[in-house]
């Protein structure tokens, strides 16, 4: 018996979006307007390496970034629910799906000792360069399209549970937790058994009870989280029945 837990990263294990925080590290700690303006929708991504570029080319480097990242705060509660996952890792498989970046979540979850917490990390993969500018790519190509193009969270999932499969793993709960617009695509891939615990006024919220009201709701059962004390008495509750 065994249950697999899907977080999210930005807004739902961290209280901020890594990629926007990074911005701290900026001159006067913000971007020139031509940068900012040149966000395309669907194209997170390419953006976030146009930033990367001009940190670099301001000389902003690894160990200042690092720094910076370090100091964002955990969601309420967070650090007590990731210490409860971590007492009872024979009863969960955790994995992190975020569109944020490899070395961005390594820096956080280690600065904080939870890398041990998490059994994979599937997100767009980042490297310092050999000038030392941070690059980022895309961590995939799919076809979904719902999703930004460098990354379909339904993809990621249902592709790790026919692995575990594989290796003779199936799972009695999927616990899907997350906040945004690119969290729905794989809560609407969850089954009637499964629980998607949206994070209370965020995008992913929202889109559920939109859905709900068109009378095409999702599948799972939905809890809403406002704390992650929340999440954790839900969890208790699952290993006691």
């Amino acid at each position: 018996m065994k249950f697999l837990l899907v977080f999210d990263f930005d807004h739902t294990i961290i209280d901020e979006n890594s990629d926007t925080w990074i911005v701290k590290c900026a001159p006067e700690r913000k971007l020139p307007n031509g940068l900012r303006n040149s966000y395309q929708p669907g194209h997170w991504t390419e953006y976030m390496g146009r930033v990367f570029v001009y940190l670099g080319d301001n000389g902003v480097k690894e160990d200042e970034m690092k720094r910076t990242m370090t100091t964002i705060p955990f969601t309420a509660g967070m650090v007590d629910l990731l210490g409860f996952i971590g007492e009872n890792k024979q009863l969960f498989d955790c994995i992190i799906v975020s569109d944020s970046n490899t070395v961005f979540i390594d820096w956080i979850l280690k600065a904080a000792d939870f890398h041990k917490v998490f059994d994979e990390v599937f997100t767009n993969p980042a490297a310092f360069s050999s000038t030392g500018y941070l690059t980022v790519q895309h961590f995939h190509a799919h076809h979904c399209a719902k999703c930004p193009k460098n990354l379909c969270k339904r993809k990621v999932l249902k592709e790790f549970l026919d692995k575990q499969l594989e290796r003779g793993v199936s799972y009695t709960q999927v616990v899907y937790i997350g906040d945004g617009g690119n969290d729905l695509c794989p809560v609407m891939f969850l089954k009637k058994n499964d629980v998607a615990m949206p994070r209370q006024g965020y995008t992913l919220e929202k889109k559920i009870s939109q859905l709900a009201q068109s009378l095409s709701p999702v599948q799972c059962s939905v809890l809403v989280w406002s704390s992650a004390i929340n999440i954790m008495s839900y969890l208790k509750l699952l290993i006691k029945e």
